[in-house]
């Protein structure tokens, strides 16, 4: 096994990995990069969940602190990323224990950027999520003014 392909060819050493996994030798497997990389398939799970819910937060308080401009743009990207969360967390239900954390960033990353779409200061909005999960991702739910 060529211990460096790993760095020099990603595609070639998952493969060349794949295979000696299939055929049951491990020993042969790069094992600490194998690791690494499933390591790195949770994380990118994780941070997938958070862009999501970025997304469907900033919509949430452009709907909420923009009546006036609300539209069927916003309708669509709240209930499109309704839909994603959801399908996102059936696939992955472990991530349901980190929602809380993940609303917390993700709160704050739609806040940078609700500023930024609304030109409102930053201090119009809740320093926290207004909302719980279930409401974001209740179908029925859209914030009134």
């Amino acid at each position: 096994m060529d211990s460096t392909l790993y760095d020099r060819d990603f595609y070639a050493w998952a493969n060349e990995q794949a295979a000696l996994l299939r055929a049951g030798k491990l020993d042969a497997a790069d094992i600490a990069h194998i690791a690494e990389e499933i390591e790195s398939m949770g994380k990118t799970e994780k941070r997938e969940l958070v862009n999501r819910l970025v997304v469907l937060i900033l919509h949430l308080l452009k709907w909420r602190f923009q009546p006036a401009l609300r539209g069927k743009s916003w309708r669509l990207s709240v209930e499109e990323q309704r839909y994603r969360i959801v399908d996102h967390l059936k696939d992955n239900p472990s991530l349901k224990a980190t929602l809380e954390s993940a609303i917390e960033n993700a709160y704050r990353l739609a806040l940078i950027d609700a500023e930024r779409e609304t030109g409102l200061s930053r201090h119009s909005f809740p320093a926290e999520c207004p909302w719980s999960f279930a409401q974001m991702a209740d179908e029925d739910f859209w914030p009134d003014a």
